[in-house]
């Protein structure tokens, strides 16, 4: 019996996207092995997309860091109905090729979406094609999130919390077709984790001192201003930094004289490991880092958020107790202090509020769905509605887009 192929769609618009798409991956891989073939595709990177948009991908970090205020406002407005319904259409366009090229070679009997701006263009695929394939789409952030993830393209519509769920049927998505599974990250993270002070050692940390987590990347203006007041302040500690692959970052934290003990990385492949050998983390609020730090029960202090796409993963964070937000660098250290004193309590009780919100088994929970819809695999579908198939040929052909259905389908 042949291998069912999965093709698993993502971005590199942020950090949160593949690595859900990993997490998929590697579920798929442990549940399933060989029966199973598996491969994530960045439709952006397709020789048919547009060359503005690979550019936009490298850009993100730099509109996010430079320009929030415009990114912010760039997200609220696009998330209204009608600039959404434009977005849509300019997205089908743009992408329409390299999707149905895409489809055609890799012929896959399930897709697996982590981003929300192909689900129109698939729509569009599917529509002119007559040939449907089982559509799984999984949602990147925990409470604020774009309509545009609830296009009805999607067969199934993964979602991490009853916040998202809910946003769902008000946009007029049945709610048979949600799941509540959280967001998916890498199974490393639900593996039983070892006693962290071995874990330390392991690494060549100290083993005695409460072991404070800062992750940053091109996207975390504040971290070092965090970094420079716990570093002077005295407190019975030390610091695991991880520049995510921010090489300017990594070259001033090798530059900075350490007071506290200082544990530096560029970036790594073992987070599993270092979040579970940590007291607590300092960083953004990104959907997927907040989501591995609830698993491993690691208290959050958010020194960033991404104004409109972050603020309800932040909200979230802070109204679940599972963290606290400081905004400047001052509160940082009057975070810390108050975790710390009378035996860290205070500091437990966040951990104890983040385990409550752990769901470490998505991935594997969206892993077996995609395998039970690649069983039945693509199938042709009458149109049901010609008013819009008039609509998306009629937007295809006044920009001459190539949409004739392949042979045989």
């Amino acid at each position: 019996m042949p291998a069912k192929r999965i093709l698993i769609l993502t971005s590199d618009m942020g950090y949160g996207h593949r690595s859900a798409a990993k997490a998929v991956a590697a579920a798929l891989e442990a549940a399933y092995g060989e029966d199973c073939y598996v491969e994530i595709v960045n439709p952006l990177e397709h020789e048919r997309a547009p060359a503005f948009l690979r550019g936009t991908q490298a850009d993100y970090d730099r509109l996010v860091r430079e320009m929030p205020g415009f990114y912010r406002f760039g997200y609220e407005v696009v998330g209204s109905p009608l600039p959404n319904a434009l977005i849509e259409s300019a997205f089908t366009v743009m992408l329409y090729e390299a999707l149905n090229d895409l489809l055609r070679t890799f012929r896959p009997d399930a897709i697996v979406n982590t981003y929300e701006s192909y689900l129109a263009p698939l729509r569009a695929v599917f529509m002119m094609t007559r040939r449907y394939i089982p559509l799984l789409t999984v949602v990147t952030d925990l409470a604020t999130v774009h309509r545009a993830w609830f296009n009805d393209v999607s067969e199934r519509l993964f979602v991490p919390t009853q916040m998202v769920f809910d946003l769902g049927v008000g946009y007029g998505v049945a709610a048979d077709k949600m799941a509540i599974s959280g967001i998916p990250i890498h199974p490393r993270f639900a593996a039983p984790a070892a006693d962290a002070a071995q874990r330390r050692l392991a690494f060549g940390w100290r083993a005695d001192l409460t072991t404070v987590l800062a992750v940053g990347s091109k996207r975390v203006g504040s971290l070092y201003e965090a970094l420079h007041v716990l570093n002077h302040s005295g407190l019975p500690l030390q610091l695991v930094i991880v520049a995510g692959g921010d090489d300017e970052m990594y070259e001033k934290l090798q530059n900075t004289a350490w007071h506290r003990p200082a544990h530096l990385y560029n970036f790594v492949d073992d987070m599993p490991a270092l979040m579970q050998a940590a007291d607590c983390i300092v960083c953004k609020a990104g959907g997927l880092t907040v989501t591995e730090a609830l698993t491993c029960g690691l208290p959050i202090l958010l020194v960033d958020v991404l104004h409109g796409q972050e603020t309800g993963n932040a909200e979230y964070v802070l109204d679940n107790g599972a963290g606290e937000m400081a905004d400047d660098p001052l509160q940082v250290l009057e975070i810390m202090c108050h975790w710390l004193e009378n035996g860290g309590q205070r500091l437990q009780q966040h951990a104890e509020n983040a385990r409550k919100l752990a769901r470490p088994r998505a991935a594997f929970e969206i892993a077996a769905a995609a395998w039970e819809a690649a069983q039945k695999g693509a199938v042709k579908k009458p149109i049901i509605d010609p008013a819009d198939l008039s609509a998306v040929t009629d937007l295809l052909n006044r920009f001459d887009i190539r949409w004739g259905r392949e042979e045989g389908t």
